[in-house]
């Protein structure tokens, strides 16, 4: 985090005052400047704009919160196993869970029969990416070994290839030898990780050497002992200072396309996760595809003293706050009630 005196150098040059566009991205929205043209970095951009840019959304959110909003999704592309795909509007990643033990009991899929009808029901429902986990990452979930995992989510992969061949496919793992197998023997061109490398050291190296695409989700510690690392100086200037130095780590391994994630549910309280969500549009610094991660998750069903069986309509409250700040890619067990949220904003704020 900077110092209050380098907070205080960075204001006096007068930037705080310029348009979001001109303080960190320049004409160009590829190449980030400084104020003074000179190129900036994507840890100067956190460091640099921490907490003088949340202060900022603030104010703009507090007096033009839709005019702002909607400006933050922008047209991009990613490489999908070497097919460019040009997105125009948010995408909707669905879950499938070849697990025992997902928090949801009615997204497991073990049988040959389920798998297939999940899949078959999630094309019908217009699902985008296939988001497919072997290994639950719940608190106290049963640990499993890396064999395990990959033939779990074999059977998933397997069978949407049969299926659905044109949808593609993302990997949920933080296993590099499961990563690399996925790849290599099917084709999976997405590596969907909680912890950004974190809990395996090669992982990065693994997904840049594969020429995967690579969703880098916002974890602290393991899903056994994320909920006992909840303490930031500040929640939003954190997160982004992790995804900084996360994504500097990932280009020098070669990877091209970066989502960023997070991490909703993950080492954060049920009020952090409320304070994240208000914040999410101030994510558009880094000028990354979102991902947002809040189907039926406990921050809805704590809230409500409820379950995860309940909490399909807050998740779709809260992806509809997701999109109006920027959203790109929403992950969900409910297809059909996403590709709806999904349809309506954009028909209600069409681009120009």
């Amino acid at each position: 985090m900077q110092s209050k005196s380098q907070m205080r150098v960075f204001s006096s040059a007068g930037s705080e005052h310029l348009p979001y566009k001109q303080r960190v991205g320049g004409s160009n929205p590829s190449t980030p400047t400084k104020p003074d043209g000179s190129p900036l970095g994507f840890l100067f951009i956190c460091a640099e704009i921490g907490l003088a840019r949340i202060k900022y959304m603030t104010y703009l959110r507090n007096n033009e919160t839709i005019a702002i909003a909607m400006k933050l999704f922008n047209p991009y592309t990613l490489n999908l196993g070497g097919n460019l795909l040009s997105v125009s509007r948010p995408l909707v990643m669905g879950i499938l869970n070849t697990t025992p033990d997902s928090f949801y009991a009615d997204s497991r899929c073990q049988a040959a029969r389920s798998i297939n009808l999940r899949i078959e029901q999630m094309a019908q429902e217009g699902v985008d990416i296939i988001d497919i986990g072997g290994y639950s990452s719940r608190p106290g979930a049963d640990e499993v070994s890396v064999e395990e995992e990959y033939e779990r989510v074999k059977r998933g992969m397997e069978a949407a290839r049969m299926i659905v061949p044109d949808i593609p496919l993302s990997i949920d793992t933080f296993r590099a030898a499961v990563a690399e197998r996925c790849i290599g023997e099917y084709g999976a061109e997405i590596i969907n990780d909680i912890s950004s490398g974190s809990l395996d050291e090669k992982m990065i190296a693994t997904v840049g050497k594969c020429h995967a695409a690579y969703i880098m989700m916002h974890m602290r510690g393991n899903p056994n002992t994320m909920q006992s690392m909840c303490h930031y100086d500040n929640l939003t200037a954190d997160i982004l200072q992790f995804f900084a130095r996360k994504i500097d780590e990932a280009a020098s391994a070669g990877i091209g396309d970066i989502i960023i994630d997070p991490g909703f549910g993950f080492s954060k309280t049920l009020d952090q996760n409320y304070s994240l969500l208000s914040h999410l549009s101030d994510f558009a610094a880094l000028k990354l595809p979102l991902l947002v991660g809040v189907s039926r998750k406990s921050m809805i069903y704590r809230l409500f003293d409820t379950t995860p069986d309940e909490s399909l309509n807050g998740t779709t409250a809260i992806n509809m706050l997701a999109l109006a700040q920027g959203a790109s890619i929403l992950r969900v067990h409910d297809v059909k009630a996403a590709r709806e949220a999904v349809e309506i904003f954009c028909k209600t704020f069409p681009r120009q």
